[in-house]
């Protein structure tokens, strides 16, 4: 009998304890409108996050690969409105990582979210150069067959290109005024002059979006052309 009232005291105490309740965010990307679950819901600062937190720093290792200066949950013990902005910050961006649709956007987010993690100032990943990356373009394969390795190449707004006098030189970067975005002056995204000596380079930033064909004018004829998109 004893026994029996104690088990039904013990269900009666489970049954009123609080519990808590955790939001979700809907997302629904048929009207505009975000709909499902936020894989990295935030919450207020000054609360236990527990098993979440550790979720999330176990993403911010994956992103950096070492152990983030800063703990996500370390916004808990953390004072003024600095470290708060970057806390949701640091939010926004893991959260796009997974969330975006675009190649850049999703890219640009994790370098954000890795500096963040490592301790950088919200102002300094958010600087307009922070994420941009420089591609290499080989001129002419390492057997010596007249072609840009890679001749096919996307990057994003902000990106620089470096083409590298490889192989069967002289070569040079010549775009086709026909065949790249409108408002682009093709004299300043061509070279000048050739390339004769191996390791000699071109360098240059692209900012304005779109598809971008050029070709290398010594060799047109034998089909050293290649493709540039910038996204």
């Amino acid at each position: 009998m004893m026994k029996t009232l104690t088990l039904g005291l013990l269900a009666a105490h489970i049954a009123a304890a609080p519990t808590e309740v955790v939001e979700e965010t809907e997302y629904d990307f048929s009207d505009g409108i975000k709909r499902g679950r936020e894989l990295f819901p935030l919450y207020a600062i000054g609360t236990k996050c527990a098993r979440l937190c550790a979720s999330r720093d176990r993403a911010i290792k994956e992103i950096t690969g070492v152990k983030p200066m800063m703990s996500v949950c370390d916004a808990n013990n953390v004072k003024g409105p600095v470290k708060t902005l970057e806390m949701l910050a640091l939010n926004e961006n893991l959260n796009e990582v997974v969330q975006s649709d675009s190649m850049c956007s999703r890219r640009h987010a994790m370098t954000r979210a890795a500096g963040l993690a490592a301790g950088l100032a919200l102002a300094t990943v958010n600087a307009p150069g922070f994420a941009a990356e420089t591609k290499m373009v080989k001129m002419g394969a390492d057997n010596g067959q007249l072609v840009f390795v890679p001749d096919e190449l996307t990057i994003c707004k902000g990106d620089t290109v470096t083409w590298v006098n490889n192989k069967a030189g002289p070569h040079n970067v010549v775009f086709d005024e026909d065949a790249i975005p409108s408002g682009v002056n093709v004299a300043d995204i061509s070279m000048d002059t050739q390339l004769g000596e191996e390791g000699a380079t071109f360098t240059k930033t692209f900012t304005t979006p779109g598809s971008y064909d050029y070709f290398c004018e010594p060799h047109r004829g034998a089909g050293m052309l290649a493709n540039l998109v910038v996204q």
